[in-house]
């Protein structure tokens, strides 16, 4: 098969599309130095926008502020200066609902799946035979239907993902995040959920915004990919994935883009090391 050249693409072309869902405008975010005066700049005029039912992952040098910019998406972290909008609504107002899926599952192990699953649905006062369903249907979708009963410490590190996907997508949100949903898992599982997820999207069409540090997962996933610069963390590019799906993550259609993109990342990744010692110590923070 041949390897399309990488397309990319700039904040206002893709800005022009229309269904957009989310607006991340001139975002800037500072944390505190460690104790010392003044502030370490984080995010630096992060400017992008995504279209409903799009998936889109985002890469970058460790420690660049990927998983900052999805907890501000989120709300659970403020910001600066600049504009995240969700359908007319901003970021802390009341608006649409956002789910956020860690690395770690954050399942409560006294429930089964079905309880786990349900847990948000009561909070929002879902009545019970409506939970119920409802629940249900999501453990059918992440192919968990003989385990609905089974509790945490009795799945697989995979298993407890497909459960905190199922959980997050009950809600039924606008936009689902998630923030390295399968760095914790080996290779094979890894490869496994992958797959898993591209099913997931192609039968619910949900939003989805990615972050991961593996490239060839990012392109393997995204329709598009943005690549963030060093901190304070820029767009340097976006990549355009116009491949059917299913796609796996060894497929040498995807090789020109994957290629493409380690290029642009070695170098930020490279320029980051010649700034020291104590400047690589403070990395992980801002993650």
């Amino acid at each position: 098969m041949a390897q399309p050249n990488p397309k990319s693409i700039s904040y206002s072309s893709a800005n022009q599309e229309n269904g957009t869902i989310l607006e991340v405008k001139d975002l800037k975010k500072s944390h505190l130095s460690n104790g010392k005066k003044g502030k370490l700049q984080v995010l630096d005029g992060i400017d992008f926008s995504v279209r409903e039912g799009e998936f889109v992952t985002i890469i970058g040098p460790s420690g660049c502020g990927k998983s900052t910019l999805l907890n501000i998406i989120a709300g659970l972290e403020s910001y600066d200066s600049g504009d995240v909008i969700v359908k007319g609504h901003r970021i802390g107002a009341a608006g649409p609902d956002i789910v956020i899926i860690f690395q770690e599952d954050a399942l409560f192990p006294w429930l089964t799946v079905t309880g786990n699953i349900e847990f948000g649905l009561k909070q929002k006062g879902i009545p019970k035979e409506e939970r119920k369903r409802i629940a249900r249907e999501y453990i059918e979708l992440v192919d968990l239907s003989p385990f609905a009963n089974s509790y945490v410490h009795q799945l697989s590190g995979g298993m407890k993902q497909r459960v905190a996907i199922a959980r997050g997508l009950a809600l039924n949100p606008r936009i689902l995040l998630m923030d390295e949903p399968f760095g914790a898992l080996d290779a094979r599982t890894r490869e496994i959920m992958q797959k898993e997820i591209q099913q997931i999207h192609e039968k619910t069409k949900k939003t989805i915004l990615f972050v991961t540090h593996d490239v060839r997962e990012a392109v393997s996933l995204g329709d598009r990919v943005i690549l963030f610069t060093h901190r304070p963390a820029k767009i340097k590019q976006q990549y355009v994935v116009d491949l059917p799906r299913p796609r796996d993550s060894e497929d040498p259609a995807l090789v020109g883009t994957i290629n493409a993109i380690m290029k642009e990342l070695k170098e930020e990744t490279s320029f980051d090391t010649t700034r020291g010692t104590a400047n690589r110590a403070i990395e992980l923070p801002a993650q």
